[in-house]
C-alpha cells in the first residue's frame, strides 16, 4: 500500500528573504528560481505540495518619484516571475516615511496559516522567516496537529523558532548559490 503524500504549504516572508540574503550578497531576486527552491524545500520525505505563497508588502507608484516607479516595476518582474513558478502573492502595504516599512503582511501569513489549520487543508507548513511575531500562530497550528518547519539563514537564525517549531533547516549560502540562475 502506497504511503499517503504530506500535504504542504510553503509561505515565504518576502522582505525577511530578502533582508537575509541581501546579507549575504545575493540582491538580484530576479535571479533565483523559486522551482528550484520549492522542489529543494519539498524534496525531504513524501510531500505534495497544496500552495506557495510568497508574502511582501506592495509598492505603490507615487506621482514624480521615479525611485517608488522603478521599485514597483522591479516588484512587478518579481511577481511575474513567482506566479510562472507556481507560487501565489499575499500583499500587505508599503508604507514610506523616510523609508519604506512593510505593514499587514505578518498579518497575512498568520491568518493564512491558521485558516488552513482549522480548514484542514495541509498536514505542514514550511515556514521561510525568522520573524518572531509569527510564534502565536505557529503554536496554535503545531496545539492543533500540525507540523511547522521553520526556514532560516545559517548567519543568523532564530533561537525562538527553532525552539518553537516542530523542525528546522538553515539554509546556507551553498544552498542558495544553487537556485541562482547564471
Amino acid at each position: 500500500m502506497a504511503q499517503e503524500k504530506e500535504r504542504v504549504l510553503i509561505q515565504i516572508d518576502g522582505n525577511n528573504f530578502y533582508h537575509r540574503l541581501k546579507e549575504l550578497g545575493i540582491q538580484n531576486l530576479l535571479a533565483l528560481n523559486y522551482q528550484k527552491i520549492t522542489k529543494f524545500l519539498l524534496s525531504r520525505n513524501n510531500k505534495q505540495l497544496v500552495l506557495a505563497k510568497y508574502y511582501i508588502g506592495a509598492i505603490r507608484e507615487k506621482e514624480g518619484d521615479t525611485q517608488s516607479k522603478k521599485l514597483m516595476a522591479n516588484q512587478i518582474k518579481l511577481f511575474n516571475n513567482l506566479r510562472n513558478c507556481g507560487f501565489e502573492i499575499g500583499c500587505g502595504n508599503m508604507l514610506k516615511t523616510d523609508v519604506y516599512h512593510e505593514k499587514g503582511v505578518d498579518v497575512l501569513i498568520a491568518v493564512d496559516m491558521l485558516v488552513g489549520v482549522y480548514e484542514n487543508l495541509y498536514d505542514k507548513i514550511i515556514l521561510v522567516s525568522s520573524d518572531t511575531d509569527l510564534l502565536p500562530a505557529i503554536n496554535k497550528a503545531k496545539a492543533l496537529g500540525k507540523a511547522i518547519e521553520y526556514i532560516g539563514f545559517s548567519h543568523k537564525p532564530s533561537h525562538a523558532m527553532i525552539d518553537r517549531c516542530s523542525s528546522s533547516y538553515l539554509l546556507r549560502k551553498g544552498d542558495l548559490e544553487e537556485f541562482i540562475e547564471k
